[in-house]
């Protein structure tokens, strides 16, 4: 079942996607600030997220740079067109103005998620001088190759697709099960140490960062 998160402070609008979207066979989750979602999405990780941007706390635009490697679909009663293309250049995968008809809405997300599943995303994945090409699968640090086993290589993508936010054991596990469904807990250490050891030798620096208790992030190059 594919998950959708709705993240608004509108409480009826939200009940009304939420109730639309179960009829529809999806799984929902909902935040109801910009804060609460990236709290929501250190523990799951959904398909696809509807994002609102007039929030409390965060507010929507400051939410989106944290969303990478998922769909984004932005409703909002804004009707700028400048507002529209900075946030699509910014990452949105689309835009819907408030009010909208929902089977239009529901046409969209279809279209998302198709894309999504079928490799619309990136070729390349980038992050500080590690290349990631996820057609041929190979992994570059500066200008050398190194050769990661599968699961090396689903560990490594995850983070690179989440690049600045810690994605915890559990979500890892569950999320890399769909390349390497040999990877348990148990072994998921081993898996990474292997993984850091490869990177810090090709690049001479650290790239993975441990979050005690938690799980494990990129580290932060701004």
């Amino acid at each position: 079942m594919k998950t959708i998160m709705i993240v608004d402070d509108d409480v009826h609008i939200g009940n009304m996607l939420e109730e639309v979207l179960t009829k529809e066979g999806y799984g929902v989750c909902r935040a109801y600030s910009g804060t609460e979602a990236l709290l929501v999405l250190a523990d799951h990780r959904p398909d696809l997220v509807l994002l609102d941007l007039m929030l409390p706390g965060l507010k929507g635009e400051e939410v989106l740079p944290e969303l990478q490697g998922i769909p984004v679909i932005v409703v909002s009663a804004r009707t700028d067109v400048q507002d529209k293309i900075e946030l699509l250049l910014g990452g949105a995968a689309d835009y819907v103005t408030k009010p909208f008809d929902t089977k239009e809405l529901l046409a969209r997300i279809t279209v998302q998620l198709r894309k999504a599943a079928a490799g619309g995303t990136a070729q390349c994945l980038t992050f500080d001088d590690i290349v990631m090409d996820t057609v041929s699968h190979a992994v570059t640090v500066g200008a050398r190759e190194i050769r990661l086993t599968r699961t090396e290589y689903a560990i490594l993508k995850l983070l690179m697709q989440n690049p600045a936010q810690v994605v915890t054991k559990s979500v890892m596990l569950d999320r890399i099960s769909e390349d390497t469904p040999d990877c348990m807990e148990s072994s998921l250490k081993v898996h990474m140490s292997h993984l850091r050891k490869k990177l810090r030798d090709a690049g001479h620096k650290e790239y993975i960062e441990s979050v005690w208790g938690i799980g494990f992030k990129l580290y932060d190059i701004s």
